[in-house]
């Protein structure tokens, strides 16, 4: 990775070096083959490359996720790419009652390798329908993981992590990052800095460049989408009020691994969980009951819960920046949870 690099060209890059490595890998989807080369160009130049393992489809998400569950059973290991997030419910049946249940549903243990990329979010100016934030609908199915690209995370390591995992999965990429740079170098900018909590690399820690050894007064628990309204939440809430918070991105949502990220926890004042979905069966909602269930006795607040407005998402820029999580509405809930309990 270079400090130039974007996270659509690393995500890029990473293909390419995975397909490469592997001619038995397969990648379907609507709109892959160049010049475009997906709605979002991070599938450009694979067709070219690889011709013979890039499939592209017709606009019907149930059919060629059916299509990949079946090479996946088979024994293929195959990479869907879902044009945007929001259509991945037209291939609910076959993602969650086929191929994930097929892991263990034939009297034996199959590996299913199969990876669906899932581009999500809004503050895009999509609409209603191109613009959510899918995660909360595909949590507690077995055998199904959920995935979260963020600007820290190697994505040709996870990748390779995901599809060589035996079990489907699906990797959440929220388009805001695309045009967004990748951090490296343990470097974000002039007050914060980041480091790798587990030797998985399943969670980013951020905190700011004050030697170490200081407890924050909060902690932000994030997917990798809401990594620069946390940063500017957080700069703002450092710079105005001298608060410190310590920020942690995981890839993997689900299972949520608790374990990670518990000792960071143990003597933090404030916790939030801050997600861009609406409320409710949430995936903040399974991270707070896992910290609860563990560090009941040590919390000194409730964990606090950050979503989007119960509403659908508007095109009009304006009115979306209303309904959806920004980075002032993160700061003023920090704001409220401190000076309140003081």
């Amino acid at each position: 990775m270079t400090t130039s690099e974007r996270v659509v060209e690393h995500i890029n890059q990473a293909l390419h070096r995975l397909f490469a490595d592997d001619p038995h890998l397969f990648l379907i989807g609507e709109d892959l083959l160049d010049p475009y080369g997906g709605a979002f160009k991070v599938s450009r130049g694979l067709s070219t490359r690889f011709p013979e393992q890039i499939l592209t489809t017709p606009l019907s998400e149930a059919t060629f996720m059916g299509l990949a569950s079946g090479l996946a059973l088979c024994g293929e290991k195959v990479i869907v790419e879902i044009m945007f997030g929001d259509f991945i419910t037209l291939a609910y049946d076959q993602l969650c009652n086929f191929a994930s249940k097929s892991v263990a549903m034939y009297g034996r243990s199959l590996a299913i390798n199969l990876v669906v990329r899932c581009p999500i979010g809004g503050n895009r100016g999509y609409g209603p329908t191109h613009s959510q934030s899918m995660q909360k609908y595909f949590m507690g199915i077995p055998h199904l993981h959920l995935f979260e690209a963020s600007p820290f995370h190697d994505y040709h390591r996870l990748l390779q992590r995901l599809i060589n995992r035996g079990g489907p999965s699906i990797l959440f990429e929220d388009k805001v990052l695309y045009t967004q740079r990748m951090y490296n170098h343990g470097l974000v900018d002039d007050y914060f800095i980041f480091n790798e909590v587990d030797s998985e690399q399943n969670v980013i820690r951020v905190s700011l460049d004050d030697g170490g050894g200081n407890t924050p007064d909060c902690v932000f628990i994030a997917p990798g989408g809401l990594v620069s309204r946390c940063l500017g939440a957080m700069r703002a809430l450092f710079l105005r009020h001298e608060i410190s918070v310590e920020l942690l991105v995981p890839a993997q949502l689900y299972p949520f691994q608790v374990q990670h990220i518990a000792t960071s926890l143990q003597h933090v004042e404030h916790i939030f969980v801050i997600e861009e979905s609406v409320a409710g069966g949430t995936w903040g909602c399974e991270v707070a009951h896992q910290i609860y269930t563990q560090l009941w006795g040590q919390l000194k607040h409730p964990i606090q819960l950050i979503h989007s407005k119960e509403s659908i998402i508007p095109a009009a820029p304006h009115l979306e920046k209303q309904v959806l999580v920004q980075m002032e509405d993160i700061y003023q809930a920090v704001i409220e949870a401190i000076y309140t309990n003081k």
